[in-house]
């Protein structure tokens, strides 16, 4: 195999991929929607800010509902988005800013 059939190669691939996505492009968007929804989903047990946890929830349930748009299911997308984005995830945003976080002085520890 010589250097002009490995370029060759890799230029019919790329021609296959974006003939793919023009083709599929719904499948492209609910790839490229599931993966936002997977690292969202990572980012809800993983970050460190309480509030930037349930930002994120509330951005994982939107892309819930995207994928119900997906679907051909709209009212289940809307309400989706009502009762889970819009009252839930308020709910716990309101429960954690109204819930009293102690903060420490400088090198106090507690015993």
């Amino acid at each position: 195999m010589d250097a002009n059939e490995f370029v060759g190669g890799i230029a019919d691939f790329i021609h296959g991929v974006f003939n793919y996505m023009n083709h599929n492009s719904d499948a492209v968007a609910f790839i490229i929607l599931a993966a936002l929804a997977i690292l969202a989903a990572i980012h809800v047990v993983t970050s460190k800010e309480i509030m930037h946890s349930a930002f994120y929830l509330a951005f994982v349930f939107v892309c819930v509902a995207a994928t119900y748009y997906f679907l051909n299911a709209e009212f289940i997308g809307a309400v989706q988005v009502v009762v889970y984005v819009g009252a839930i995830t308020i709910l716990y945003a309101f429960s954690i800013m109204l819930t009293r976080r102690t903060i420490k002085e400088g090198g106090e520890e507690d015993e």
